[in-house]
């Protein structure tokens, strides 16, 4: 890369390995040394890099990265992990595989090895993602500061020592997106239902939510004082959180169980 000069392989580039990609090209990244292993066909001709492959045998022989970050889903890894076994006393394994733990990956290429479990959310693609990222005794302060760099390309990167608190973290900003488009789905039905012309209200929905989300993204102020500041005593918006905000069957109450579910169901993946 071009502030660090790292060599650096791209293992999978479906849906969360596109979008680190598209953050790191939105972020001018120089990819000299940059390779990609995508062994779909029809994903691997949406790319547009010359140096992509279908798989490891394809790289050039004295090509040895200095960083491989991990995209590709859990049953794949278990297959083809060993192939990258002679790389795992030079680089380091940047995972953001859902559910395979850091003593997953050490179990397989060595206590020795680097690795780094990090969680990036969608908004990567637009360089407003968030990652929060746990390494293991084994990455020094120099692989340290190549992921932050990398990582913070496409947004803000939080490290952690606690590896267990990445079940919550993908259930609250790694779901947190699809979270957030429901919402604009039902915002945009309830105001179809209200009257409005579908178009419409799916237009006033998207950029509605969008807008506010700028507004919390650049505002010193808490979520809850944005909120107070455009709720009039006794106006509209009063009368709608009065409901959502039901201490029985509201919006927090429903949120809360979303995300304990999530949190469930990372903890079991990590044990199949």
């Amino acid at each position: 890369m071009s502030k660090n000069k790292a060599s650096v392989l791209l293992v999978g580039c479906g849906r969360m390995g596109r979008a680190l990609l598209e953050g790191w090209r939105a972020s001018r990244l120089v990819m000299d040394n940059f390779w990609i292993v995508e062994p779909n066909k029809k994903t691997r001709s949406k790319i547009h890099i010359a140096n992509t492959v279908s798989s490891l045998i394809d790289l050039p022989v004295d090509f040895i990265p200095k960083l491989i970050i991990l995209a590709v889903k859990p049953q794949i890894i278990e297959n083809i992990l060993e192939d990258y076994n002679r790389f795992s006393h030079s680089s380091i394994f940047l995972s953001v595989i859902a559910g395979k733990t850091i003593s997953w990956f050490t179990s397989r290429l060595g206590s020795t090895t680097s690795i780094v479990r990090a969680m990036p959310n969608i908004p990567s693609v637009v360089r407003r993602g968030i990652t929060v990222a746990c390494g293991n005794a084994a990455l020094d302060s120099d692989g340290y500061a190549l992921c932050t760099n990398l990582l913070e390309a496409v947004g803000a990167v939080t490290w952690i020592e606690e590896e267990q608190l990445l079940d919550s973290v993908t259930a609250v900003s790694g779901s947190g997106p699809a979270y957030v488009f429901l919402l604009t789905e039902s915002l945009a039905r309830a105001g179809h239902a209200a009257g409005l012309p579908a178009d419409l209200a799916e237009r006033l929905a998207r950029v509605t939510v969008a807008g506010a989300g700028e507004i919390l993204s650049h505002s010193g102020d808490s979520a809850t004082a944005l909120r107070q500041h455009v709720t009039s005593p006794g106006g509209t918006t009063a009368a709608a959180l009065a409901v959502l905000m039901d201490t029985q069957n509201g919006l927090e109450v429903m949120l809360t169980r979303a995300v304990a579910a999530a949190t469930t169901r990372s903890r079991e993946l990590s044990l199949d």
